[in-house]
């Protein structure tokens, strides 16, 4: 038991004895480049958030724009889940009329989706009950 104990404890001298050799030796050297290497990265962010975010949400802004500077009078769209059809066109806002005749103003820039539709009238019903 005594010669356990004399080998735990000459164990022990031997792992603090090397751990104080290897603090006073030479610090490892630091790494060279490393503003470049930082400048480099950040570059990389910045070109993985044009190609992944704004070019994408550029495109389509310009695809909805070119899409309301499309509509004409008859035209059916969709606002915050309204659905009229284009009774007037003002310079901001459109006047929309709905199903069952009443009308109402809304921004150009709410608009989500716009359908071609016909100035003939109203579109015909379809009785889902007989």
């Amino acid at each position: 038991m005594k010669t356990n104990l004399t080998k735990l404890v000459g164990l022990a001298s031997l792992l603090l004895c090397s751990a104080t050799a290897f603090a006073d030796g030479e610090a490892p050297a630091a790494r060279e480049g490393g503003m470049s290497q930082t400048l480099m990265m950040i570059g990389v962010a910045l070109v993985f958030f044009y190609f992944i975010l704004w070019r994408p949400e550029q495109k389509r802004r310009k695809a909805a724009e070119a899409q309301r500077n499309s509509m004409k009078v008859g035209d059916k769209v969709t606002a915050m889940g309204i659905i009229g059809t284009i009774a007037r066109i003002q310079e901001n806002t459109i006047i929309v009329k709905m199903y069952d005749g009443a009308k109402i103003e809304i921004l150009k820039a709410a608009i989500t989706d716009v359908q071609a539709g016909s100035e003939e009238g109203k579109p015909e019903i379809i009785d889902s009950t007989k």
